[in-house]
């Protein structure tokens, strides 16, 4: 079905992190008068623009984590427990990160308990039955919502760079559907989230069998076909198997809505002149609107 809608979902937490360390490394603040940080908001913008114009969307909206905790934490408590508090530059700019957003008319939607990621799911769940749907963000866990009307953008190093995945070139790339992702998570386990799906188990021994056996629960009926230290592996870590897929998989049943009428793109200059101003981004109107 052709649509014109085209909507861009932006990861905003992607956009944000990705900015803050790509100037925090030569510790580039960008410091305001008001003792502010906006490096990471300042870059945020620039890959948001570059995106816009890439894509043209018709409609944008932003996804957000909201706080530290999820479902997934209650049914795992080491769920990204190897990771740090964000560095103390980046903290207030979460909050202004928003108020940008608000001033470029973009929603902001979030939801307690759930990941930025399960929004976007939901989101792109209902957008897609008519509009053509672009996922922003550097996280490739997102594959998993690959569809016939929904593309995943992976944000790649610089600005304007993309890594695009649709539904029928990822197979003929991965040799498995962007379903059988979670299954792949749940095997392999994800070091960056902090499970560890079935010791022993890697990406290579984990496709062969997704391909082999479609499903977990194709590998299980078959467990007599594996090999005996893949039998053995398996076996062990069946509960955390299970546990795993659970936490790979993007939850799209969030409790969060946006129509397409909220979420309709359209900038008054001026709002984002008096918050661009504001923050003193300097030069912006050559820098970030003039790309």
């Amino acid at each position: 079905m052709m649509t014109t809608n085209r909507v861009l979902l932006v990861d905003g937490m992607a956009l944000l992190f990705r900015a803050f360390y790509a100037t925090a490394m030569s510790n580039y603040f960008m410091i305001n008068s008001k003792g502010m940080p906006t490096n990471a908001v300042y870059g945020m913008v620039k890959h948001l623009f570059a995106a816009i114009d890439t894509y043209q969307p018709t409609h944008v909206v932003c996804c957000w984590d909201m706080g530290s905790k999820t479902f997934r934490n209650e049914l795992f408590s080491e769920y990204k427990a190897n990771r740090g508090e964000a560095p103390e530059e980046l903290i207030p700019q979460f909050e202004l990160a928003k108020e940008v957003m608000e001033s470029l008319d973009i929603p902001n939607i979030g939801k307690i308990g759930f990941e930025a990621d399960d929004c976007m799911g939901t989101l792109s769940d209902g957008y897609c039955k008519d509009s053509q749907v672009f996922i922003l963000t550097g996280d490739q866990d997102m594959l998993q919502l690959l569809k016939p009307n929904v593309s995943v953008v992976l944000l790649k190093k610089g600005y304007g760079n993309y890594a695009e995945y649709r539904e029928d070139s990822f197979y003929e790339e991965k040799g498995i559907t962007p379903a059988q992702m979670v299954d792949l998570k749940a095997l392999m386990g994800d070091s960056s989230d902090n499970y560890p799906g079935v010791r022993g188990i890697g990406e290579k021994t984990a496709l062969k069998l997704l391909i082999q056996h479609k499903t977990i629960e194709g590998i299980l009926e078959n467990i007599d076909q594996l090999t005996k230290a893949q039998r053995t592996k398996i076996e062990q870590d069946l509960e955390m198997l299970h546990l795993s897929r659970k936490l790979a998989q993007i939850h799209c049943e969030a409790d969060v809505n946006c129509s397409l009428e909220e979420a309709l793109f359209f900038i008054d200059d001026e709002k984002m002149g008096q918050k661009f101003d504001e923050l003193e981004f300097r030069n912006w109107q050559k820098n970030l609107v003039g790309m």
